[in-house]
């Protein structure tokens, strides 16, 4: 008979939601054996001589920036949760003092929201008496769509650490080789750049006319493909890789590219997005916009049942409308509020509802930028674009109505990215839109 294991919590999931999640049941007062993080991953740690497998759920973002830096790499332990937000570094011991259970290398493969039942890979049954759903998102591989010769070998994703050592793995064995990245956004952005300070020829595909197209204005994208192309990054816009070559041992060595081209390659990785993870909850709980439907306070259609980070479409107070956002940034922040939620219940206090300003950053090569708020209406651009500026820093606003209702900021100090967030939030008017242009960031410092 497979096991059987009860707990009052169970998080589903062991990323970034899920570490905060479990800090904020900690700090609310959670009693040993009451909670436990069902999680898919593990990862092998080498403790002095004798190899354990564990991860603890960890800051993942720093798989894209400092876990690939050729020297002073990040490694596990020192990016667990909660450090990515200036918090307390939780290790695997934490869990075990404070009496939570990490139940890693378990995949579930069904979810009975009915009998609050959960199934791994193995048989073996969890039931719980509240669930947080914090299954993250998948990686979209090209093998999905049947892309010819995409199972290669060095063609490479970036979810999870062990994606991140494969990565690693081959930018060393195939040390001043040539890269392919394919995607233009996140991933392909910072990882363009890891791969550059790795000494790699590296050539960027994408099929939009310009990088990040869904944040980035035509004006803020020329900056970045500028500083890029000076670097040494060659960039291919408008086309898409349709296909891989492979040598007699299945490594890859060439994309082949719908406009005819065919790029040589050492090194692909493929960034072209995530799939929420909801597939265990199909026709359990009510769905919207590519997510798990919740409230303010992340409980879904099931009473018990809550869903935060990557999988949840919830109510965003500030444009009262229901989204869904894929950040860290969310993640930290609504696996806090589910918590507070669940253990306000419990004692009978009311929470206040999640009240969210979006918030995207992202650094490569020497640049950082941050945005805040919602990239609708027209633009402006100020300060110094030039992207052979020693210091470049400059920014866009977005009005609407007459209001300024999102904010970007390049190379900004944090009480410049404070203000510009303060900007997204209160939202104020704008009377004259070439003053704004020329006072540029004073507008946002007068606030």
């Amino acid at each position: 008979m497979a096991s059987e294991k009860h707990f009052k919590y169970v998080i589903l999931g062991g990323g970034v939601a899920a570490g905060y999640a479990a800090r904020e049941f900690s700090k609310q007062g959670v009693k040993p054996g009451e909670l436990a993080i069902i999680s898919k991953e593990a990862v092998l740690l080498l403790t002095g001589t004798i190899p354990v497998l564990v991860v603890a759920p960890y800051e993942r973002p720093a798989l894209s920036k400092g876990y690939l830096f050729p020297q002073n790499a990040a490694r596990l332990p020192g990016f667990h949760v909660c450090v990515g937000s200036g918090g307390e570094r939780l290790l695997p011991e934490w869990y075990s003092e404070k009496g939570i259970e990490l139940i890693l290398s378990t995949e579930i493969v069904k979810a009975d929201l009915a009998s609050k039942t959960l199934t791994s890979a193995v048989g073996a049954t969890f039931t719980y008496e509240i669930l947080i759903i914090a299954t993250g998102s998948s990686v979209i591989k090209l093998s999905d769509f049947g892309t010819q010769g995409a199972d290669s070998n060095n063609i490479l994703y970036l979810r999870e650490v062990d994606d991140a050592d494969k990565l690693v793995a081959a930018i060393q064995a195939k040390k001043g080789g040539k890269a392919v990245i394919v995607g233009g956004g996140y991933i392909g952005l910072e990882l363009s750049a890891a791969l550059k300070i790795n000494d790699f020829d590296v050539t960027m595909v994408f099929p939009e006319p310009w990088c990040m197209p869904r944040l980035f204005t035509a004006d803020i994208a020329a900056f970045y493909e500028s500083y890029y192309t000076n670097k040494g990054v060659k960039i291919v816009k408008g086309t898409v890789a349709v296909g891989f070559d492979a040598d007699a041992n299945g490594d890859v060595t060439a994309v082949n590219l719908k406009n005819g081209n065919v790029l040589e390659a050492d090194i692909v990785v493929v960034g072209v997005g995530g799939r929420p993870l909801t597939t265990l909850f199909k026709g359990q709980v009510a769905e919207e916009k590519g997510g798990i439907k919740t409230n303010a306070f992340f409980e879904t259609s099931v009473p018990g049942v809550y869903a935060v980070g990557d999988v949840a479409t919830f109510p965003m107070k500030m444009y009262n409308e229901l989204r869904r956002v894929e950040h860290v940034d969310h993640a930290r922040k609504s696996a806090e509020q589910a918590v507070k939620a669940i253990k306000g219940k419990e004692s009978g206090e009311s929470v206040a509802e999640y009240d969210y300003l979006p918030y995207f950053y992202s650094r490569s090569f020497d640049l950082g930028w941050q945005f805040y708020g919602d990239n609708v209406g027209d633009t402006i651009l100020f300060g110094d674009s030039d992207p052979t500026s020693a210091k470049p820093k400059f920014g866009s606003y977005w009005i609407k109505d007459g209001k300024v209702l999102g904010a970007f900021l390049e190379g900004g100090s944090p009480d410049e990215n404070k203000a510009i967030a303060k900007v997204a939030k209160t939202q104020p008017p704008v009377a004259n839109i070439e003053e704004l242009k020329k006072e540029g960031l004073q507008f946002a410092s007068k606030i």
